[in-house]
């Protein structure tokens, strides 16, 4: 049983090595300094498309919530093709559209406490998320080509796990900021440490 047990092992490990891209997945890690904000919060760091390289939209669904006359959250990253539902927690009347091409213009209309409506993100690009019954809430979707993505807290510092080996391009996407791509060396293993400042 137990030679058997070591041989099941041996031949994982075998199988494992011979598909491309196994065990060669890194992290991408650092932290975002800011200038013109109160802090790093709500920026979103990606990886950019791969070339020779798609990937499939999750099944599971994206969720923002209208709660307390607030989007939340009030930026969601997501993968292009990701559905996202929206919910109504509050006990009024709200509404979500938005005005980008990017999501085809599109306005869900208006619904009570308890109800949700979705829309599918097919587009990569960033729109933002407004309700015509509220107009002082705004929240953003931030639709990447790739599932590699994190989006930082106040102290800025991310991580993304099981990006690829090799060189990519990482961007940063901030609602009023800015800050250069980099080409970031991923290894097999480990991290690659890079660091973002965002400016107007």
């Amino acid at each position: 049983m137990k030679r058997f047990s070591l041989l099941l092992t041996a031949l994982i490990a075998i199988s494992l090595l011979s598909i491309p891209g196994a065990l060669t997945a890194g992290t991408v890690e650092g932290t975002i300094t800011v200038k013109g904000a109160r802090d790093a919060r709500d920026a979103v760091i990606y990886v950019d498309k791969i070339d020779g390289k798609a990937f499939e939209a999750p099944k599971e669904h994206a969720k923002i919530d209208q709660k307390n006359m607030v989007f939340i959250p009030h930026v969601l990253p997501v993968l292009a093709g990701t559905r996202v539902d929206f919910h109504n927690s509050d006990a009024v009347l709200h509404n979500v559209f938005t005005p980008d091409r990017v999501a085809d213009k599109f306005n869900l209309g208006t619904w009570p406490q308890g109800q949700v409506k979705s829309y599918t993100f097919k587009n990569v690009g960033s729109a933002v998320m407004l309700c015509n019954v509220h107009p002082e809430m705004e929240a953003f979707v931030v639709v990447l080509p790739t599932p590699y993505f994190a989006k930082t807290g106040p102290d800025g510092k991310f991580r993304i796990e099981g990006v690829p080996a090799g060189t990519h391009t990482v961007k940063v996407w901030h609602e009023k900021l800015k800050a250069q791509a980099v080409s970031v060396a991923v290894p097999a293993e480990g991290a690659a440490t890079v660091s973002f400042a965002l400016s107007k």
